[in-house]
């Protein structure tokens, strides 16, 4: 069992940011002329008490304890995956310094022998495949057989597996994961700081001609995914389609070719999760905080998530989209960008008792406050003291008046007691957008 240790406890306050307790293994003090300065080691920072829900029991503390045999500095992908699978759940401080690059040689390094992508569009058109069957059937000499063992190869070479006890910090203000998937899976205690990480592209997307009555690409890998792990603190970074934003991908068999999926992902029992002053930009699929309708037997009574001063901008929807758990959203900046896609911020799902309250909304003429809500399944939400273009707004009211269709109910049925400060929802786009992302860790 982990037990959280507060020896002397440095309190900076900071202006537009929550003050940052250090416990004293996070600064290095150094004495001269009477003067004291401190050199942060954000490794060894943990949580501080009460942030949000990642702060229960006995927090999120990640690898901060590590011995200095399990410090680790890295600048490639194969030594970052070396790094991780070091040591077991030993704590453990993984520092990626540069950018590091799992798909640096490019899709073709993945492709199976005989994997002919034309091949795969003139077999499987729906001029001559149809839309009524799956592709489930073919065997693996055909181009969708060839299809998936090339996406095989891509899964084993992009995904890595995030250990218990572990802290995963970028080093200055440059460093971060470009097409990795992080999968924080059925573990405990972990801290993410500090990086810009770039949404894996799936190189090799699947048709599914029975996905809607016109067909879809599905697409896999989500950035960052909390599967069924505990104790997570995700802060201060900067998560993006990156060079790769949807408006840049082809069309075939007229639909996108969908080649991303989510950005950080929170399902199948995982719970007391903070996310804070993270950049979320540009993506369409964004976050979805339980995955399934039918994982309630995994999913009731967890997936307990706050977020709190992180900015999304571009987002077309999912920020996130609630199933089952108790999400406290407040403080957040939610941009929607003049002429682009947007769907919705928050959607209500089944059993979701989403807590939405003092967040920014800046949303350019024509898109109306209703559609900030989106609901799905019959759940009630609190949404109080929110704000849309510097006016406090009613977002429950103005979604039930516009979209009477989708009425929505209030009270979520409980209050958030792990808070920090709350800033004015006035002041929130000031403070966020000045300090949210990698590289302005407070």
């Amino acid at each position: 069992m982990r037990t959280r240790i507060w020896h002397a406890h440095v309190i900076t306050p900071l202006v537009g940011c929550t003050a940052l307790v250090l416990a004293v293994s996070g600064t290095v003090a150094h004495a001269q002329a009477g003067q004291v300065s401190q050199v942060r080691d954000l490794g060894r920072e943990t949580l501080a008490v009460g942030d949000g829900w990642g702060a229960e029991g006995a927090g999120t503390t990640g690898g901060s304890a590590a011995d200095a045999a399990h410090v680790y500095t890295v600048t490639t992908w194969d030594a970052f995956k070396a790094a991780l699978k070091a040591g077991g759940d030993a704590p453990k401080i993984v520092k990626v310094k540069g950018v590091i690059d799992p798909v640096a040689e490019g899709c073709a390094s993945f492709a199976a022998p005989g994997y002919d992508f034309d091949a795969y569009l003139e077999k499987y058109s729906p001029e001559n495949w149809g839309l009524d069957t799956d592709l489930s059937g073919e065997p693996a000499d055909s181009p969708e057989g060839l299809r998936a063992a090339s996406a095989a190869a891509q899964d084993a070479a992009i995904k890595v597996n995030v250990p218990a006890n572990t802290t995963i910090v970028g080093v200055g203000k440059g460093a971060g994961i470009r097409g990795g998937s992080l999968q924080i899976k059925g573990v405990d205690n972990v801290i993410l700081r500090n990086l810009t990480i770039e949404a894996p592209l799936d190189c090799f997307p699947q048709w599914d001609p029975t996905d809607t009555a016109t067909g879809a690409w599905n697409s896999e890998y989500d950035a960052v995914v909390v599967y069924g792990s505990t104790h997570v603190w995700v802060a201060h970074n900067t998560l993006t389609d990156g060079r790769y934003p949807d408006s840049t991908l082809p069309t075939y068999f007229g639909q996108i070719y969908q080649q991303h999926d989510g950005l950080l992902d929170i399902v199948r029992g995982a719970n007391y999760v903070t996310v804070s002053w993270n950049a979320v930009e540009d993506h369409d699929k964004t976050m979805l905080i339980g995955n399934s309708d039918s994982a309630g037997a995994t999913d009731t009574g967890k997936l307990k998530v706050t977020l709190h001063h992180n900015r999304f901008e571009g987002i077309v929807e999912r920020a996130p989209r609630v199933r089952f758990g108790q999400v406290d959203s407040y403080n957040n900046h939610f941009v929607v960008s003049e002429g682009q896609s947007y769907g919705y911020t928050f959607g209500v799902g089944i059993s979701s008792q989403l807590y939405a309250s003092d967040n920014a909304f800046s949303l350019p003429s024509g898109v109306s406050a209703a559609k900030t809500l989106k609901k799905w399944s019959e759940a009630p939400l609190t949404a109080e003291n929110n704000y849309v273009n510097g006016r406090k707004t009613d977002l429950i009211a103005v979604h039930n008046a516009e979209i009477p269709a989708e009425t929505l109910q209030s009270g979520a049925g409980w209050t958030p007691t792990l808070r920090t400060r709350v800033d004015s929802p006035r002041a929130v786009p000031g403070i966020v957008d000045g300090r949210a992302g990698a590289g302005k860790v407070c």
